[in-house]
């Protein structure tokens, strides 16, 4: 069964982004560059915080505007992406009605979950969760 990367309750969510750490860190990188998952304030500890993902949509607007097919359609909802086809337009994170894709800056790509599942093995308030 294809599984997902699921967000099960930002209300457990502290803030302390070690999901995205452990993202970044799936490419061999330090900090949040590489990172394709964000964990966002929304008005501090007092508000809480959002937990940005690719929600793996059945039939993803960002493969739509795709001008290369760079994007493909992922086995179970979402996209994989073929960097090597992609030109760097943006049109991706502009489709996204989530905002769950992000930009690498460095490679002038985007950031699109895979949900390969690492960032739950960092996720210790059980926020995130990959589920068939």
């Amino acid at each position: 069964m294809v599984k997902r990367l699921t967000v099960l309750d930002t209300e457990k969510c502290v803030g302390c982004q070690l999901c995205m750490f452990a993202c970044s860190r799936r490419f061999g990188e330090g900090g949040f560059a590489k990172s394709a998952i964000h964990v966002k304030s929304i008005g501090g500890v007092e508000r809480g915080f959002a937990v940005v993902v690719c929600r793996a949509c059945p039939s993803p607007p960002c493969m739509k505007v795709c001008i290369t097919d760079a994007l493909t359609l992922r086995k179970g909802g979402g996209v994989i992406l073929n960097s090597s086809k992609c030109i760097g337009c943006g049109r991706c994170v502009e489709a996204c009605p989530f905002g769950a894709i992000f930009w690498d800056d460095e490679a002038n790509k985007p950031n699109i979950c895979v949900h390969c599942g690492y960032c739950v093995n960092y996720c210790h308030y059980g926020v995130i969760k990959l589920k068939e």
